[in-house]
């Protein structure tokens, strides 16, 4: 049995012993707080090094991204082709560093976005959880500059997938959606020359619209400025 009395206090083994378990305790009190957290704009800076300097063109070459043109009030149009976005087999990793890649000079200014849902499987459905981290990690100037989002031969998924996108995640760009059941309605907002779209779009329009279904009228002014 050890009692208070049978120390020595004056021991200097016993002194030592207590200053380095001091020192310990300073030294952890000090590593904690020299830990940084990340911010989310140095997240975002640290993404657009890597999709700088890494090979992407597992991506790039699917061509499913790409800038076409400009619309009516000269505004960058970006377009994206969700039948040749293979959720399922590719690196969305990879995926999300060449969207940032691609956007991040275009959204310094204005731009329209332009989704294709024209003859997409689940295949091509990323999932919720994906795209909530997409936008998450999409600085403020991706939402404030995108001034219209449109979905071309939308379908009951698009729209509750826009419903709850809109209602939960970002209400701020519910009045940009615009979802259009063919490309002609397009033409209102951007001229047929500059529309660069692939063929099967084009094929599966006429097919089930027709030709000429659509007379636009020119569009003259931001519809969600």
């Amino acid at each position: 049995l050890v009692t208070m009395e049978s120390i020595d206090l004056s021991d200097p083994s016993i002194t030592t012993s207590a200053a380095n378990s001091n020192n310990h305790n300073n030294n952890v009190e000090v590593s904690i707080d020299q830990v940084h957290i990340e911010t989310p704009e140095e997240r975002y800076e640290r993404l657009l090094r890597r999709a700088k300097s890494e090979d992407l063109n597992e991506v790039s070459g699917i061509g499913c991204l790409y800038q076409s043109g400009v619309d009516r009030l000269g505004r960058p149009v970006v377009i994206f082709c969700g039948k040749w976005f293979p959720a399922q087999n590719i690196d969305l990793e990879k995926a999300l560093l060449y969207l940032i890649l691609l956007l991040d000079p275009i959204v310094k200014g204005d731009y329209v976005i332009a989704y294709f849902h024209t003859l997409t499987s689940s295949n091509n459905y990323p999932s919720l959880q994906w795209l909530k981290e997409v936008y998450s990690i999409l600085p403020y100037k991706y939402k404030k500059n995108l001034k219209a989002f449109y979905i071309v031969h939308p379908t009951f998924w698009t729209k509750m997938m826009t419903w709850w996108f809109t209602t939960f995640m970002a209400p701020a760009i519910k009045t940009k959606v615009h979802s259009l059941p063919g490309v002609e309605h397009l033409y209102a907002a951007i001229t047929k020359d500059q529309l660069e779209i692939p063929a099967y779009i084009t094929e599966y329009d006429m097919a089930t619209n027709g030709l000429h279904y659509f007379q636009p009228v020119t569009q003259t002014s931001s519809p969600a400025s």
